[in-house]
């Protein structure tokens, strides 16, 4: 571990000295490394789960919480709060989360599933897909990840993948999504929004599309939280092809524009991080490296990135903020 290393580029945020962490492996180039004990969670954590991937985790009162997915053994998909010292061995409750409803027309639902978390403010943001007359984004919030309030759904159906930026833009909430349909949707782009409440969401801008023949050629999705540098806002996402054997999820990185961040200055050509090892290419759905979450020390640029793997079990990986960035000046496609 190198805990004097000053990244070459600004990182804002907080400091995270108990960042999760291994260091790159003797011999490797990698920008991106996986975590040698992968899968950190398994499918089974809990007596009645199925699967347990997708899911987001922030630092929280000196450790670690957040909110995860859980396919049951009815496969029915919902999202449970889970905490952890390390942030690697996590405690998952076995109960779903019991969403507080203004408005008790909006607690029905059909599913809840790839969640994030931000700390925005005062207070902790969830955001998921949430099944309401087909897929849409749920939003809402906890103080503790003991009692969670139900906000509003952001958008009509159909969209998935909403992921929050982690401050106001301009005054106004701001929020990645991609507009889908009601099924395993074949096509996705990455629109931008904003809200002046949280309720309200408008002003959508395009962001980025999938690229013909490549490993994002399917459809694109914004992954974890954008972590923001002096030199823009770093999104981690996942891109997907089509081969003659299904869909195969990976890993990408695009920097964005700090004021008007749907303007994209570099995107990753080559992926990141694919699906190469058994767990990520065996599961319940083959071949998908999904990221949903990072963990960053700003002082020292460290990254770390949960990610669903064969939407199956939780796996992790590292790397650096500024050396992400500069890998990306170096392979973008813009």
């Amino acid at each position: 571990m190198e805990p004097q290393r000053t990244p070459s580029i600004h990182v804002i945020g907080d400091s995270l000295p108990n960042i999760p962490w291994e260091d790159r492996p003797p011999g490797s180039e990698a920008v991106v490394w996986r975590y040698s004990r992968n899968p950190i969670i398994p499918r089974d954590l809990l007596p009645r789960s199925n699967s347990i991937f997708n899911s987001a985790a922030v630092a929280h009162d000196g450790a670690f919480a957040g909110v995860f997915r859980v396919d049951d053994t009815r496969r029915l998909m919902n999202l449970h709060a889970g905490r952890s010292r390390d942030g690697i061995t996590w405690e998952i409750e076995p109960e779903p989360i019991a969403w507080q409803f203004p408005d008790e027309a909006l607690a029905g639902f059909v599913h809840r599933y790839d969640p994030r978390v931000v700390w925005l403010e005062d207070r902790y943001y969830v955001t998921w897909c949430n099944g309401y007359h087909g897929p849409t984004i749920g939003i809402g919030y906890t103080l503790d990840f003991r009692s969670f309030h139900f906000l509003e759904n952001a958008y009509l159906p159909y969209n998935r993948n909403g992921v929050l930026f982690p401050r106001r833009i301009h005054g106004k909430y701001a929020m990645l999504s991609r507009p889908s349909d009601t099924g395993h949707t074949p096509f996705g782009d990455i629109f931008y929004s904003e809200s002046p409440d949280m309720v309200h969401w408008g002003r959508h801008r395009f962001v980025m599309a999938p690229r013909a023949w490549t490993w994002q050629s399917t459809k694109v999705g914004a992954g974890p939280i954008p972590i923001e540098t002096a030199e823009g806002w770093l999104l981690i996402y996942h891109g997907v092809l089509t081969s003659c054997n299904g869909f195969v999820y990976s890993m990408g990185a695009a920097l964005l524009d700090l004021d008007q961040p749907w303007k994209v200055i570099y995107r990753s050509a080559p992926y990141l991080l694919s699906p190469q090892m058994p767990y990520e290419n065996v599961g319940d759905v083959p071949n998908v490296v999904f990221p949903c979450a990072a963990l960053v020390d700003a002082p020292t640029g460290r990254v770390a990135i949960y990610y669903g793997a064969a939407d199956t079990v939780t796996g992790l990986a590292f790397g650096y903020v500024d050396e992400i960035i500069d890998w990306l000046k170096h392979n973008s496609e813009l």
